[in-house]
């Protein structure tokens, strides 16, 4: 894994990327028309009580939008907005292991048309994948980078079985352990704050956990309500309140502090429309929450992986 420098208070996905490829890279985040078990029965119709990808994914807010057009408006923009020369493009909406290996190798091989892509991550769940599977995605390794973005959210099976994740953390473990067998993949963790129910010292306890296994990876997102989901019920009838933004801060500091330091922090808050979005109302003014988390970080003196125990 490359390596921070040591004025940073956190590893940045984009110094990762700029020390790894030399050059700005962004992210083309993708919806290729996955499904997944736990919303079309094959474990439950109903999701996880905070999910709907169009308050997640903007591709998926686009109608029949051709996966290859998808890629080249994403790279359009990178270039333009971002002033990007090098991509990675994300399979992001739903679970993107859960077809044949067919079908899935039809939908990753398109990258190969694009000369300017350098990686590939795939957004999937834990209980979704299999040798097979991860032979194919392996496969791209020789010519990209590749990473395995799996939906934890948090340890606690009473937190999991609560949200309705439908998968439990021993298969995440056994998820892991698979992934890890192909050296080259590397692994990045979703992992939520402000779960129903759960504590400071829960939220930490995931910390430590990541920071023992060394992922590679993490992204850390507030959980927010979105119009339509179980969530919003909940929330409608009081028995939800989400994460204040001071409540937010201190969260997510702490669980930098106890993160492995060379775990790349892909993400670090949410994004959400407005017209989904129900609450809280502070994620939409995603660069001051950033530039919070940056400046606190400073003025506590503090740094990503600071009470980090390697037992």
């Amino acid at each position: 894994m490359l390596q921070k420098t040591k004025q940073e208070r956190y590893y940045k996905f984009s110094k990762y990327l700029k020390l790894r490829f030399g050059q700005r890279v962004h992210k083309v985040s993708v919806d290729a028309g996955f499904s997944c078990p736990n919303r079309d029965g094959e474990i439950s119709k109903t999701g996880c009580i905070y999910c709907d990808n169009l308050g997640f994914s903007f591709n998926s807010r686009v109608p029949s939008c051709p996966l290859q057009l998808q890629i080249e408006k994403g790279i359009d923009y990178g270039r333009k907005r971002f002033k990007a020369g090098k991509f990675i493009v994300y399979f992001q909406a739903y679970t993107n292991t859960y077809a044949k290996p067919d079908v899935l190798k039809e939908k990753y091989d398109i990258i190969k048309k694009f000369k300017d892509i350098v990686g590939i991550a795939i957004g999937t769940r834990p209980d979704c994948i299999d040798e097979e599977i991860l032979a194919l995605i392996n496969s791209y390794t020789a010519e990209y980078e590749v990473w395995m973005e799996y939906g934890l959210q948090s340890i606690h099976p009473q937190t999991l079985e609560f949200i309705n994740r439908g998968h439990t953390f021993e298969q995440f473990l056994e998820a892991i352990k698979a992934t890890r067998e192909k050296k080259d993949i590397k692994i990045c963790v979703h992992i939520i704050l402000g779960l129903p129910g759960e504590t400071k010292q829960m939220v930490l306890e995931t910390a430590k956990t990541l920071a023992l296994l060394k992922v590679d990876g993490v992204k850390i997102h507030p959980l927010h309500i979105i119009k339509g989901t179980k969530l919003e019920e909940m929330f409608k009838q009081g028995l939800y309140k989400p994460l204040k933004f001071e409540e937010y801060l201190d969260l997510t500091i702490e669980f930098l502090e106890y993160l492995w330091p060379e775990t790349v922090i892909q993400r670090i808050t949410a994004d959400c429309p407005r017209e989904f979005l129900v609450e809280p109302l502070w994620m939409l003014e995603k660069n001051k929450v950033l530039e919070k988390i940056e400046n606190t970080l400073g003025q506590r003196n503090t740094f990503q992986g600071k009470h980090y125990r390697n037992k």
